[in-house]
């Protein structure tokens, strides 16, 4: 499924800073991202990679942090706006899935309430028993067995696999347009992770839904997106269809990341990997900050930071790929 039409969340120069001790760690450097209705789109990369903080920035959920460029949902700008604006917006239009369902979800609280204070904050005017039926309606329709008994149980007293569907279930209860699901299967089982992402996937179709997907396993990409946009040091280094990406990666990162993928065609004696590590983001290197690790690297790669540049159907930052293809303009 692709969707076309004008983006209904649109990331412009996004840029996030950190204070740290050792000096300004800039976690996000400069993120453009589009978004359309009804489409998957995968943020790809290891950790540290920025994918998760740019995220959190959209929403304005970072209060530690200096935010700049520009993150629209429709006309209105996020980045700046006023408590108001990004709680008109937080769950209602864009909601949120994060990693880790033990810790998101409060341990003191029943699910039905914590439910019900979701639904509560963006439609105030169901009443207790309104909420109670339309929380036992969402945990049926995310297939959690005997949904009018689990409502009222705590958090603890679920598998992870039921956590992460009722994180689900919180995150669609007021109908949003946008679904950001961050690692949601990272803490599953594979079968479990399967069943999720199935399910995040029929939510997309039925309802239209837009769905940003965070992760560092291609493995979940390959039958889930639309579009990938891989991330390294805190910018995009590659966009592109995820058809194309899969069947020739044009950044050596990207390249990289998918020879980590055990593949049924290949015998592997040995489990394959990424020499040496992610740059510190408050110390990059000169040049690409990739360089260090590339095994394509030359001396342009050392001394100056590609841009992303059209080469094919893919957008593309490197400076070896740029010299021996046929390139279009800077984007």
């Amino acid at each position: 499924m692709t969707a076309t039409g004008e983006p209904i969340l649109r990331l412009r120069d996004l840029r996030v800073t950190f204070q740290t001790p050792a000096g300004p760690a800039r976690a996000v450097r400069g993120v453009d991202l589009d978004v359309r209705a009804g489409e998957s789109v995968a943020v790809v990369g290891e950790s540290g990679s920025g994918k998760s903080v740019s995220m959190l920035a959209t929403l304005g959920l970072l209060h530690n942090a200096e935010v700049s460029g520009s993150v629209k949902w429709g006309d209105t700008e996020l980045v700046g706006a006023s408590t108001d604006t990004l709680r008109s917006v937080r769950g209602r239009r864009i909601a949120m899935v994060f990693q880790d369902p033990m810790t998101s979800l409060n341990p003191v609280l029943t699910i039905g309430k914590q439910m019900s204070l979701v639904m509560k904050a963006h439609q105030p005017n169901l009443g207790k028993k309104e909420l109670r039926t339309k929380a036992v309606d969402l945990l049926n329709r995310l297939a959690i067995p005997q949904a009018d008994r689990r409502i009222d149980a705590y958090p603890h007293e679920l598998s992870g696999g039921m956590r992460q569907r009722v994180m689900i279930a919180m995150a669609i209860s007021n109908d949003p347009e946008v679904l950001i699901a961050d690692e949601p299967t990272t803490a599953l089982d594979v079968t479990v992770q399967a069943q999720i992402m199935e399910l995040l996937l029929k939510l997309r179709n039925e309802h239209n839904l837009a769905l940003v997907l965070i992760t560092h396993d291609l493995g979940v990409v390959a039958g889930s997106a639309d579009r990938v946009a891989v991330m390294y040091a805190g910018r995009i280094v590659e966009r592109a269809p995820v058809l194309g990406l899969f069947a020739s990666p044009g950044h050596p990162y990207t390249s990289a990341l998918l020879d980590c993928l055990p593949r049924l065609d290949r015998r592997h004696d040995v489990v394959s990997s990424i020499g040496g590590t992610p740059p510190n983001p408050a110390d990059l290197p000169e040049g690409c900050p990739f360089a260090p690790r590339c095994p394509k690297a030359i001396d342009a790669c050392r001394s100056d930071e590609p841009n992303l540049v059209r080469i094919g159907t893919s957008d593309v930052a490197c400076s070896v790929v740029a010299a021996g293809a046929a390139v279009g303009e800077p984007v």
